[in-house]
């Protein structure tokens, strides 16, 4: 298994592997549609490569995850600068072999690099498993997301 910063090349396998993430994640809560966002994040993919901030995991040549990156850049000062990791996904056939760890660890190496003094992420509330995965790395939660549909009686 390598990991390495994306291509151009590497473009259709990284999205066909985000659609199979937003199915995924639909089952622990997300809104997120999966092969109607395909063209969006196709081009979203193609900024993300150009940027160097999406890196992939690849065994025997054959991409088996990725994990998007990026600096917050916002217009407030901030104390600390801000890494995010956006999106981490390995393929299911390929996980509990290390592979989403070491996505992990380059992407926070990578953003070190960067001048990043503190990695942040998210995960779904009902995800459990990435929750562990996350704090088996050492996140813990910073700040809650609160939502409710907007034809609630409590309106």
């Amino acid at each position: 298994m390598e990991i390495t910063t994306a291509t151009t090349d590497d473009i259709d396998a990284v999205v066909d592997l985000w659609v199979e993430l937003a199915r995924d994640q639909r089952a622990h809560g997300s809104h997120l549609l999966a092969d109607e966002n395909r063209t969006t994040v196709r081009e979203a993919t193609l900024h993300r490569v150009v940027a160097e901030d999406l890196l992939v995991a690849r065994v025997d040549g054959a991409i088996v995850g990725f994990v998007m990156l990026t600096i917050e850049r916002g217009r407030y000062e901030q104390r600390r600068v801000r890494g995010l990791v956006e999106n981490i996904y390995v393929s299911p056939a390929y996980r509990r072999r290390g592979i989403g760890s070491a996505l992990l660890g380059a992407a926070e190496a990578t953003l070190t690099e960067a001048g990043a003094d503190v990695v942040a992420l998210e995960a779904l509330a009902e995800n459990d498993a990435a929750r562990q995965f996350y704090a088996a790395h050492g996140y813990a939660p910073h700040r809650v997301e609160l939502e409710k549909p907007t034809e609630s009686d409590t309106l």
